[in-house]
């Protein structure tokens, strides 16, 4: 019996979608900030960016990598809050950074209009692993599917911005990226 509950667990757990799993801004250690609301919503966007930082492979590395960026965005960039609406470490959780509906600081020319979604480490020459790849794209599907993302939304990366100059993020995850449905190289 105790199997049973146990497989039943297993099951549940594994059929929920990243939009139903995301890691909220308190469980992970955020600061209180006062965020502005995106003027249009839902975003037509979704802007894949890397930390260009450590990667991040167990939770509480993951908590720890949210609070840095977070008081790096804070403390150094002087911005009200981390820059990015969501990031995702190597295990493939989700992070809520300024959330949904919230005007970004991750990309000039997106921040307004498209949600900005790192991924944890330097994809320069490494990609990320293969469950943040593929919860990323689940994650893209069930915000559409919520109605966080129009239905007509593209998927592009930071470098992509023309009013940014950057490597962001990585060429190695920019190749991939560059595969997906809905990418579009000048949104």
């Amino acid at each position: 019996m105790k199997l049973l509950i146990v497989l039943a667990f297993v099951a549940f757990a594994s059929a929920q979608t990243p939009c139903q799993n995301i890691r909220t801004r308190a469980q992970w250690g955020s600061r209180s900030t006062s965020l502005t609301w995106m003027a249009t919503r839902p975003p037509s966007g979704f802007a894949i960016h890397h930390t260009a930082g450590a990667r991040c492979t167990t939770q509480a590395a993951c908590d720890t990598q949210m609070r840095n960026i977070q008081n790096f965005h804070m403390n150094t960039n002087g911005w009200a809050d981390i820059g990015y609406n969501f990031c995702i470490g190597d295990p493939g959780q989700v992070y809520e950074g300024r959330g949904y509906g919230r005007h970004g600081a991750h990309a000039v020319g997106f921040n307004a209009r498209a949600l900005g979604h790192c991924f944890f480490g330097d994809h320069s020459n490494v990609l990320p692993t293969a469950a943040a790849l593929s919860n990323t794209q689940a994650f893209i599907t069930c915000s559409r599917n919520n109605g966080e993302l129009t239905s007509g939304h593209w998927v592009s990366t930071h470098r992509n911005d023309r009013q940014s100059n950057t490597a962001c993020p990585g060429q190695a995850l920019f190749n991939t990226v560059s595969t997906w449905d809905r990418f579009h190289s000048n949104p």
